[in-house]
């Protein structure tokens, strides 16, 4: 048993409990109705508690010297959050620095994680690993190859890439819960969870799909 200062089992607590609510809220948000008022609420309590779950990750990691890989996974949950976020509420694709910032610090925390590891030896799944840095760095490029996309055109897409980054935020989150709690099942503990997303990711979007084009086709019946 390790021995841990009063002030690092403090952080250990909160970045558990903040982990685990907000997973918890992820299954409320997902059977919840999109769009209702709750639905929102949660949403945001959600992202609130992804924020204290970096925070502590990265106290841990620097103040009290905690070499988890899983921070990177953390790091991708939390890009996916934010971005999912700023999506519902702007609802274009004009550039704005906040997300420029926040996308080119997420790419160099990612990587600079990625060095420090491996500088000090530290042994990874490569599936997991690559696969998670591949993952953020194709969500971070579409999101600037976004800004060329005509804003009538985005107009019907940020609603599914809506979907896609808060199932992400979600799927990734528990992928990294799973990983800590289910170490002797590495790296299934991790992978799965994020073949999980994957299928979410695809069924909630053509949920959307066919409700998008039923309201279409019920319009144009009433014209």
């Amino acid at each position: 048993m390790e021995n841990y200062t009063i002030l690092h089992l403090l952080n250990i607590i909160v970045h558990v409990l903040a982990g685990t609510l907000a997973l918890l809220l992820g299954f409320i948000v997902l059977m919840n109705k999109k769009g209702s008022p709750k639905h929102r609420k949660i949403g945001r309590v959600f992202l609130l508690l992804l924020i204290i779950v970096v925070v502590t990750g990265f106290i841990g990691v620097f103040i009290f010297k905690r070499n988890s890989f899983l921070m990177i996974i953390t790091i991708l949950s939390a890009y996916y959050g934010f971005s999912g976020y700023r999506i519902v509420v702007s609802k274009t694709n004009t550039p704005k620095l906040v997300d420029i910032i926040i996308a080119i610090l997420s790419i160099i925390s990612v990587f600079y994680f990625l060095n420090y590891f491996h500088s000090i030896g530290l042994y990874w799944s490569p599936i997991i690993i690559y696969s998670t840095i591949g993952a953020l760095t194709i969500i971070v490029l579409y999101d600037f190859l976004r800004y060329l996309i005509p804003k009538k055109l985005y107009e019907n897409i940020w609603l599914y890439e809506h979907i896609y980054k808060m199932i992400g935020a979600f799927t990734a989150l528990l992928s990294a819960f799973s990983g800590t709690v289910l170490n002797q099942y590495q790296p299934y503990s991790q992978f799965l969870p994020s073949v999980l997303g994957t299928l979410l990711q695809i069924g909630f979007i053509i949920i959307y799909l066919k409700k998008y084009n039923q309201n279409k086709n019920d319009k144009a019946n009433e014209q």
